[in-house]
């Protein structure tokens, strides 16, 4: 099992950058709505496993659905690096774009947890 680590990530202009530190172990894609149109990888950590370095005022909110999760996207240049919810049990979590990560792994996409939130 790979070990947890920190791992730095920005959005595409580098206003918005955060340190995540997680092992990748459990990525996964969503068939949502939203989330089939940006096709992103997401990686869950728990809030304390996660610091943004700067941009908090560089970035916007989106809710939709239920609205349980705090969708933020650079202002400047539109990236969802990450969100901000919280699990099942009421944890705090937030939720990494992979693709943003300054060392993003190759990801075979069909090695990935699969998440049904089309029909959630």
């Amino acid at each position: 099992m790979p070990q947890a680590r920190d791992h730095q990530g920005q959005c595409h202009c580098g206003a918005v950058r955060f340190t995540a530190h997680t092992d990748l172990g459990s990525m996964g894609d969503c068939n949502c709505s939203r989330c089939r149109r940006l096709g992103w990888v997401m990686q869950s950590v728990p809030a304390s496993a996660f610091t943004l370095h700067r941009g908090e005022d560089n970035l916007t909110l989106y809710h939709f659905n239920t609205k349980g999760i705090d969708h933020l996207f650079c202002k400047t240049c539109g990236i969802e690096a990450f969100a901000r919810g919280s699990d099942g049990k009421g944890n705090e979590m937030v939720m990494i774009n992979v693709a943003c990560l300054n060392d993003a792994p190759p990801v075979d996409r069909n090695a990935i947890t699969h998440w049904d939130g089309a029909n959630f």
